[in-house]
């Protein structure tokens, strides 16, 4: 089954603040691939992102945030970037805090 895949404007705007072209347009042929099978793809995420999965784009040094929705048949990108273990810039961080503020 063939998913329709929106990206969220926060998203859109993640991507477009890397610097290098090559990496956007990598990470956006991943987001297009999540059009295919997104629930095969990626992990599940949990805590505040429970309902969430991620999978890694770019030489496993970004993660691409988004959540799948069956009934629309629709998969919905919220977050990209890269992944900073412990900093306050780490994508989980800022996808939870985007989440919990209601902004997505």
């Amino acid at each position: 089954m063939t998913y329709r895949v929106d990206i969220l404007p926060a998203a859109q705007q993640m991507v477009r603040e890397i610097s290098d072209r090559r990496v956007q347009e990598k990470i956006l042929e991943r987001m297009t691939a999540l059009a295919n099978d997104p629930e095969l793809q990626g992990k599940p995420l949990d805590d505040d992102l429970a309902g969430y999965r991620s999978i890694r784009a770019v030489g496993q040094r970004y993660r691409i945030v988004y959540r799948v929705e069956r009934s629309n048949v629709t998969v919905v990108v919220v977050a990209a970037g890269i992944r900073k273990d412990g900093s306050r810039d780490d994508i989980y961080r800022v996808a939870a805090k985007l989440i919990r503020l209601g902004l997505l």
